[in-house]
């Protein structure tokens, strides 16, 4: 016997199936190719050829001599069947052993490893030589069931709806509580530029002291030093701080844990401290009974998370989006087949339905008028209309006779065709395209690995910014008391001079956190 070997070649530049025909047509004629399978969506062909009479690099020549390009691709592993199964009626390590040992002397079984714990067997085979079923068919001679592990077909690790609902509700309960906040602080600012103007002009009129009523109201100190405004604002921005901010915890928690510094980090870190200083402040001023209502900045956690959690929010509902139309490529699928045993002359001696799943290459698969097609195949008997608009987009049914390839998830028409599996399970054009999809949700474009790498450095340097505002004020403030006096307004003059300086440093220093959290950087 001569020795056949295995070799799988990357071809680019093939645009239909004409081109897969042309390639597998032209190579069968060449000494030393035993066979040629090309896959159109991978790019791939598979070759098994002999080795004294042609090499791979010769194979890839020919390939390239008919106008595509072609690479021999170095790790042959990838042709290897993968195959997971849940076997049950295993007692003890000895069932293992057994299973373990009896597969891998079967021709075609290149690994295998069985866990009892989880019932599940790991098998590694060529399908060339074995496939799922009579592996399945093994075990269960030895005196065990054996069954796949069920693919979840519905796509739902593609399902973007509970993180759309998580996001929304954060979105809306820091709505709620947002615009009560903007209300009083712009509500202020009118009142607070109408009194400066009064007091510029010296003479009051009924409005002007109506608005300085109404700006008192808030103003009114409900205990000394905490003001009705402050209360408000507290209450307001706990529960955003709470229920708003719960998801951005629990991802700054878990960045921080691996120590990496994302823009949740940031976040949180704004927020929060935001947050702790207007407290503490607060707290400070009813401990001093101060006249003057300190500056806090209640304001600043609620806005930001509502800009955060909107831009997260329709993020994760253009991904849904994507996603939506994957889980309906995936629902194409068909999920059993029905399996053939020909005699001779192509007479039917036996039909089996079985999982897709289980279908191996080589298998002569019937298709019944308005069926599916279950795999990539090519026709052995029949004639038929086939419906392949879900690949080609083509309204009209495609004509099928013995010899034309035919695309797995299209629409058997009018007559009854038997088909050999030319590719199966995950090699399937419509599985490849699904992959290629998935493959593009899950890579990062270029620009978007190069903000995720700048907000790496990005977190930390504004930390230290603020944190070098925060000592450059004190330092300031300790050597020329005047400029702090300047730029902090309507501080009470009964508090001592160092506790105006380090309360003004915080200030500035919070500033520049809460400034640099929601930069357009992180939002975009």
């Amino acid at each position: 016997t001569k020795t056949i070997s295995k070799c799988y070649v990357q071809v680019t530049g093939m645009t239909c199936a004409s081109c897969v025909a042309n390639i597998e047509r032209n190579l069968r004629r060449e000494d030393g190719i035993h066979s040629i399978l090309v896959a159109l969506m991978a790019g791939k062909a598979e070759v098994r050829y002999n080795p004294a009479v042609i090499h791979p690099s010769a194979i890839a020549e020919l390939i390239r001599e008919l106008g595509f390009g072609a690479t021999v691709m170095e790790n042959c592993g990838e042709g290897d069947g993968i195959l997971e199964l849940v076997v049950r009626g295993m007692t003890c390590a000895s069932c293992i052993h057994k299973i373990e040992s009896t597969l891998m002397k079967t021709n075609g079984v290149l690994y295998c490893s069985v866990a009892l714990a989880t019932n599940k067997a790991h098998i590694k085979y060529d399908p060339e030589i074995i496939g799922p079923r009579d592996v399945i068919q093994v075990i269960k001679d030895l005196g065990f069931t054996a069954s796949l592990v069920k693919k979840d077909r519905s796509a739902s690790h593609l399902d973007h709806k509970q993180e759309i609902r998580q996001w929304k509700r954060s979105f809306v309960v820091s709505l709620v509580f947002c615009i009560p906040v903007m209300g009083l602080m712009i509500y202020m600012m009118v009142m607070d530029s109408q009194l400066s103007d009064a007091h510029a002009h010296h003479n009051m009129s009924s409005e002007e002291m109506e608005a300085r009523h109404s700006s008192m109201v808030l103003e009114y100190q409900l205990l000394p030093g905490l003001s009705v405004m402050n209360f408000l604002s507290f209450l307001l921005c706990v529960p955003v701080q709470m229920f708003g901010g719960w998801y951005f915890y629990i991802q700054a928690y878990k960045a921080l844990k691996h120590r990496t510094a994302n823009m949740d980090v940031l976040i949180v870190l704004a927020t929060s401290i935001a947050f702790a200083y207007s407290f503490v402040i607060l707290l400070v001023a009813m401990a001093e009974k101060a006249k003057v209502n300190p500056v806090t900045f209640f304001d600043t956690p609620p806005m930001l998370f509502v800009f955060i959690s909107l831009g997260r929010w329709l993020e994760h509902v253009a991904k849904g989006k994507t996603s939506e139309a994957l889980a309906r490529l995936i629902s194409l699928q068909a999920t059993e087949a029905t399996i053939v045993t020909l005699g001779p002359d192509n007479v039917l001696l036996s039909e089996e339905q079985v999982d897709v799943e289980l279908v191996q290459r080589g298998d002569i698969v019937k298709v019944i008028p308005g069926g599916k097609f279950p795999v990539d195949g090519r026709v052995i008997e029949g004639h038929s209309m086939v419906d392949e608009s879900l690949i080609t987009g083509e309204a009209m049914p495609v004509t099928k006779k013995p010899g034309n390839t035919v695309i797995a998830g299209s629409i058997n028409q009018n007559g009854a065709l038997l088909i050999s599996a030319t590719h199966v399970g995950a090699d399937t054009t419509l599985s490849q395209i699904v992959k290629l999809v998935e493959e593009a949700q899950t890579s990062k474009a270029p620009i978007q690995q190069f903000a995720d790498k700048l907000s790496g450095y990005f977190v930390p340097s504004i930390v230290a910014v603020s944190v070098v505002t925060l000592f450059a004020w004190i330092i300031i403030g300790f050597v020329d008391f005047e400029i702090v006096e300047k730029y902090f307004l309507g501080y009470n003059k009964s508090i001592s001079a160092a506790e105006v300086i380090i309360r003004f440093a915080f200030q500035a220093s919070i500033t520049v956190l809460c400034i640099a959290c929601p930069c357009s950087l992180g939002l975009a």
